[in-house]
């Protein structure tokens, strides 16, 4: 976050001719942008979540129950995408733009017989 010292620094730097104020307005403006990319976002579309829930189909009984905020998860995906080269098939912006532009409700629903596993996927 650009603090008040950052700020005078950089205005110190254009008084004494070490920086042009072209320059100045430039480091000034980098810093206002990543004062705002550091803002935690607080709209509805930044609280959404996806929810996993994996039951034992024989018992009934919950195995997995998680929620999973949409930011950290395309963080998570990017990050996954290199250490799992089998998910380079799944195009992963066309994903996230979905579940960004609103998507909501059950978006998955599989029962693996041969784990005796039913995984339910929901987007909150």
């Amino acid at each position: 976050m650009a603090t008040t010292e950052e700020r005078l620094k950089i205005l110190q730097m254009i008084e004494e001719g070490k920086i042009s104020a072209e320059e100045g307005a430039e480091l000034l403006s980098a810093l206002g942008e990543e004062r705002r990319k550091s803002t935690f976002p607080s709209s509805r579309a930044s609280q959404r979540t996806l929810r996993v829930h994996v039951t034992d189909v024989r018992s009934g009984t919950s195995k997995v129950s998680v929620r999973i905020p949409l930011t950290l998860l395309e963080a998570g995906l990017k990050i996954g995408a290199h250490f799992a080269p089998e998910i380079g098939d799944v195009d992963l912006n066309a994903l996230m733009e979905s579940l960004r532009s609103g998507l909501e409700g059950k978006i998955i629903d599989v029962v693996d017989e041969e784990d005796g596993e039913h995984v339910e996927i929901y987007v909150d």
